[in-house]
């Protein structure tokens, strides 16, 4: 992007709680009579809270009460690591809590309130290829569309800053509040920064993690290194909700040297987190907590995420519970492009949701815990059912979902102060209408979010205590120097111009071997239509 365009435009939770902070009546919201997927820490489950009130003070749940309790006296109740001070109590109000007298006070009876979804893996930057991979293996992407593909110099930092500006407000648009951003956009200075310019302008909270790759346009990874400890210096970070990060996908793969000057500005950098692809199997990339554990580096102070996690070993899964680091499984692109998922199942403890590239996945992680839901839940049908046995309980229950669609997102990222509502957490909150045809007569809100909810159903979302959705209508982040308008006609442009050299690009050929000893082979493949078919 030419000039400034793409520059800065810019623990448990009981029924009745109080946020135990002064008051400060700018920044005060009160969403009121909803029904609240709060979380019990004493049983780790969900905690349903109906007909209550939330009240957000500046960037945390400042309290969460009955509301139709009329001598309601506040429980103090913090999360960990969220120091607490005085309560201010006023028993004037019915509920025992102060509301501040200028609070915006926002209707939420029939609705369902919950936390920000969570996404634990991403490439926003490449919303630009939207519908044009709708069939793509993760074979042919690795060679046409990924990093290390002509993307490196087809994209401008203007293209890198509109296609994660606009991938962001998707993710906003559907309730996902944080991001685990692996920018592998990172070509030149010019297009890292966009990158994260459009980060800090889009208002989402994120983990922008910085990656290091050894790509052909002469930006080296010392260059690269460099880049990264100018960008951390940014003064606008300290105000923003986004944090930044390292991705490294060369543990396996590259020089010693780098892997230890990577390893190095990791442990020094005061980094938010690290995250690799990891996928084992046939495919290789093989970036493992085993490996990482060989190298000395996976008990670190900061979190480690494992994207994908394929096929995932035991001793790869022992470790990861040892040191408390996860894997971030991705369902739908693990289906659609083939990489599989046989034994990511065995580790839903250490494990939260994620996305990949939303040019080709839907964004909306509900849908991405629907579809864990359902595959892992007929995997162990399956099981059953081939011994010659007929089930009598369900594998996995839609509550185990919706933790993996939230609280695990904060869990892997050592923040447990966000994907819960509590007192004390930060205020990233969705709001579901009740009331849309697909959700109308729901008893249990957790299953409704996660079995009947679509994005049409997200009325409200809030991030750090601020709107970013409000009455179905997304709201740009301050500063921003262009109306919705502006960039969608931007964006659109730069989408057309991206989407021609692809059109225009032969597919590759796949022969001979993946990786040695692993060929490539074709899938069978299935028509809905008889005779000779439709083809693709």
């Amino acid at each position: 992007m030419k000039g400034r365009l793409y520059h800065r435009f810019l623990s448990a939770a009981s029924l009745v709680h109080i946020f135990l902070v002064p008051f400060i009546s700018a920044g005060s919201i009160l969403l009121e009579e909803g029904t609240v997927i709060s979380f019990d820490d004493a049983s780790q489950t969900p905690k349903v809270l109906r007909n209550t009130s939330i009240l957000i003070t500046d960037d945390r749940i400042a309290a969460i009460f009955d509301s139709s309790n009329p001598s309601g006296v506040p429980i103090p109740s913090d999360i960990e690591g969220v120091s607490v001070q005085a309560a201010i109590f006023d028993s004037s109000n019915t509920s025992g809590v102060s509301i501040p007298t200028d609070t915006e006070r926002v209707s939420v009876r029939g609705k369902i309130i919950s936390p920000g979804f969570i996404d634990t893996h991403k490439h926003g930057w490449q919303t630009a290829y939207k519908t044009i991979a709708s069939n793509t293996t993760l074979a042919e992407y690795v060679v046409r569309y990924g990093e290390f593909s002509q993307a490196e110099t087809v994209f401008t930092s203007e293209d890198i800053y509109l296609g994660q500006l606009v991938g962001i407000y998707e993710a906003l648009n559907a309730g996902v509040t944080s991001i685990l951003e692996h920018a592998h956009s990172t070509f030149s200075r010019e297009k890292a920064s966009a990158s994260l310019n459009a980060s800090m302008d889009g208002g989402v909270r994120m983990w922008w993690c910085y990656t290091f790759h050894d790509i052909s346009n002469g930006f080296s990874v010392e260059d690269q290194i460099e880049n990264f400890k100018e960008l951390k210096k940014d003064e606008r970070l300290e105000e923003s909700t986004v944090e930044v990060g390292i991705a490294y996908d060369g543990f396996s793969t590259a020089a010693k040297e780098e892997v230890q000057s990577v390893m190095d500005l990791a442990k020094i950098s005061n980094i938010s987190a690290l995250t690799t692809h990891y996928l084992g199997g046939p495919w290789f990339f093989a970036n493992s907590p085993k490996l990482l554990h060989d190298l000395d580096f996976l008990n670190t102070s900061f979190p480690i995420v494992f994207s994908h996690s394929s096929f995932i070993t035991p001793e790869d899964a022992s470790l990861l519970r040892q040191t408390n680091q996860y894997i971030s499984t991705t369902p739908e692109s693990k289906m659609h492009s083939g990489q599989d998922h046989p034994t990511t199942p065995f580790i839903q403890d250490q494990a939260a949701l994620g996305v990949d590239t939303h040019f080709t996945y839907s964004a909306d992680i509900v849908t991405q815990a629907r579809l864990w839901l359902q595959s892992t839940r007929l995997e162990f049908f399956r099981q059953t059912l081939n011994r010659w046995r007929i089930p009598r309980n369900s594998p996995m229950s839609v509550n185990q979902a919706f933790l993996l669609a939230t609280r695990a997102g904060g869990l892997a990222l050592r923040r447990p102060d966000v994907g819960v509502i509590q007192v004390g957490a930060k205020a990233d909150i969705v709001v579901f209408d009740g009331s849309s045809p697909n959700m109308l007569g729901w008893v249990d809100p957790v299953a409704a979010v996660i079995l009947h909810s679509n994005v049409g159903d997200v009325e409200h979302v809030l991030v750090n205590g601020e709107w970013r959705k409000k009455d179905r209508q997304l709201v740009l982040k301050d500063g921003l120097n262009m109306t919705r308008d502006e960039v969608e006609e931007k964006f659109l442009e730069s989408a057309k111009r991206i989407q021609e050299v692809w059109m225009q690009t032969p597919l590759p050929e796949l022969e001979g071997e993946f990786q040695p000893g692993v060929p490539y082979a074709d899938a069978d493949v299935e028509d809905v239509v008889r005779g000779i078919g439709t083809g693709y």
